[in-house]
């Protein structure tokens, strides 16, 4: 048995345990169920998991204009959460007490599983934060350091980047989907791409809402001197926000944005891991556009050359990313079975 203990703060962590267990299947019958909150669970289900909505954390305090504030009281807020993610963990490990404990980015379930003894295997591109400036700052560096001592006392610890090996670190390399088809042609004639299309996308937060309000004045002038379409994805948190217009084309929240990820010929998107990493393997070009202080995200942006600042050029910026990537793209490998291989490993 296999208890995956996923972070509900975004969709980025339950895409990817997604990914990891369609490959988990493929190799081994193996019982799965998971532990997390809205709207991951909601991914899961779908999916045809079990999945148990227990985790319910605080939402981050994003300003009209995308710019992350309280970021103390934020992180304050985060050790009460975790505390109370810990009681709830504590809960599942022992009820299961044969099942593998598989968290992505759930420290509080690391917590538990090292001091119940459990093997457990952490999935994490994240080692530390950095959201706290100044006088409480050394909250945040004792949270980091017990953060890293827990990263090293796990049995195995997944990283979706390329990197080397070393102790019990194991890099693997973007994790996605699985696409239903390579066929580039058929998804866009199944999702109506007749034209050049660009596709928003926010995850699983509403903190992405000025993004889409930028974009979609950004088509506005494009479409006075281009033919290029717009399909604009709110996802589980803004479903019907009351932006629409008719060159705009809402698809709300769909179960394979991956796959509109592949067939768009451009993606524009929060600087958040999972579509980033999408963008990549499926060689679609992108434009990421990090919430302003959230440190994760602007590190993300930094690497592909984008500051928050470039949600003020995103005309300018879509004219000159569009349709880059070409109509015959090679899709790169996802660590996904890497990922699966090592999780079975440790079954054995």
């Amino acid at each position: 048995m296999i208890i995956f203990f996923t972070s509900p703060i975004g969709l980025g962590h339950a895409t990817r345990d997604l990914a990891i267990c369609e490959k988990l299947c493929s190799l081994k019958r193996e019982e799965v169920f998971f532990v997390s909150g809205w709207p991951a669970i909601g991914i899961f289900s779908k999916n045809g998991y079990v999945a148990y909505n227990a985790y319910k954390p605080h939402k981050f305090n994003v300003s009209n204009s995308m710019e992350l504030r309280s970021v103390l009281r934020w992180v304050l807020q985060y050790l009460l959460y975790y505390r109370k993610c810990k009681g709830i963990a504590r809960d599942f490990i022992d009820k299961n007490k044969n099942g593998l404990i598989v968290s992505d980015e759930d420290f509080a379930s690391i917590s538990i599983g090292e001091n119940r003894n459990r093997k457990r295997i952490l999935i994490t591109d994240l080692i530390g934060t950095k959201f706290v400036k100044g006088l409480f700052s050394n909250i945040e560096v004792r949270m980091n350091r017990s953060l890293l001592n827990m990263i090293k006392k796990c049995d195995r610890v997944i990283i979706p980047e390329y990197g080397e090996n070393r102790d019990n670190i194991s890099h693997v390399g973007p994790i996605v989907r699985n696409l239903s088809t390579s066929n580039r042609s058929e998804l866009r004639k199944k999702f109506g791409m007749q034209r050049q299309t660009v596709l928003v996308s926010i995850g699983g937060t509403a903190a992405g809402n000025y993004l889409i309000e930028m974009a979609i004045r950004a088509h506005k002038k494009l479409i006075m001197k281009m033919d290029v379409d717009m399909i604009v994805a709110y996802g589980p948190s803004l479903y019907k926000n009351g932006i629409y217009e008719s060159k705009c084309k809402p698809i709300g929240f769909v179960n394979n944005l991956h796959e509109y990820v592949y067939a768009a010929d451009l993606i524009i998107s929060l600087a958040g891991r999972s579509t980033m990493d999408e963008s990549i393997v499926y060689g679609t070009p992108g434009i990421f556009i990090p919430v302003k202080n959230h440190f994760e995200q602007e590190e993300n942006a930094g690497r592909l050359g984008y500051t928050y600042d470039d949600i003020f050029r995103l005309e300018h910026l879509i004219e000159e990313k569009i349709g880059t990537g070409g109509d015959n793209r090679t899709i790169s490998p996802s660590g996904a079975e890497m990922a699966a291989k090592i999780i079975l490993q440790m079954l054995e």
